[in-house]
């Protein structure tokens, strides 16, 4: 059985309409597969239907052949996906070492405490802020607590929405090696981001989506090298939201 996040023939609605149509899209443990394409290419909708948090899906979501369509959010994390939403997806009210301890509360008691140390080792500046409540951190704080409260469950899969979205490059740079240092101890990752390079550095292959549907399906590296090719899968996306 291989051991991979596999969507297959995945159609969404929302709204009363299809916002994505027939998606196959596989993601092996310890590599990173990038989801690109413009705003409204049905990204997020992805995310959020492998989440458990959209019902009116058809398809097959498997996590190493289990199957979690349909599954409630809670139960698809206890099954091994974590996601980390798009926006700094934090609770705000309470401290940084109450949202990690929070996350850990789908792992065994004994391990629990392990998970939220793990957290603070591979963030060490979140020890500065640790008492503080989540919601006066900057956005780029903000955003290293999410990643951390994914991970402080110790998920097999990860699914990303946009984490560079509105944040510091050099908060960029601080979070890509967390990501490449996950995928090398065994987690898969779908990475839906914002700035391609950033994406295609990391990930081991790639998907374009447009308008729902997926157009082009390649290498991250043929893709770093023949830019081209993912060029015109944006003119294609650019085209069919002007018709």
């Amino acid at each position: 059985m291989s051991e991979q996040l596999a969507i297959r023939d995945l159609t969404i609605r929302r709204g009363g309409r299809e916002v994505v149509r027939g998606v196959d899209l596989t993601v092996p443990r310890g590599e990173v597969t990038a989801l690109l394409g413009a705003n409204g290419a049905g990204k997020s909708s992805l995310v959020l239907a492998v989440a458990g948090l959209l019902r009116d899906i058809r398809g097959d979501i498997e996590l190493d052949g289990r199957a979690i369509r349909g599954l409630r959010p809670n139960r698809v994390r206890r099954a091994g996906l974590a996601t980390m939403q798009e926006g700094h997806r934090v609770f705000t009210d309470i401290s940084v070492a109450d949202n990690l301890k929070i996350a850990a509360l789908l792992l065994p008691r004994r391990d629990r405490g392990a998970a939220v140390e793990e957290m603070l080792d591979i963030f060490p500046e979140m020890h500065g802020f640790a008492d503080r409540a989540a919601g006066s951190l900057s956005g780029g704080q903000q955003q290293m607590l999410a990643l951390a409260s994914a991970l402080a469950a110790r998920p097999e899969y990860l699914v990303i929405d946009e984490m560079s979205l509105g944040l510091a490059p050099v908060i960029v740079a601080r979070l890509v090696p967390v990501l490449r240092s996950v995928a090398a101890r065994g987690v898969g990752i779908l990475l839906i981001e914002q700035f391609t390079h950033v994406a295609l550095d990391l990930a081991t292959s790639a998907v374009v989506l447009a308008q729902g549907e997926v157009t082009l399906r390649e290498s991250a590296a043929t893709l770093r090298d023949q830019p081209e090719q993912l060029a015109a899968a944006y003119r294609l996306t650019e085209a069919e939201e002007q018709s």
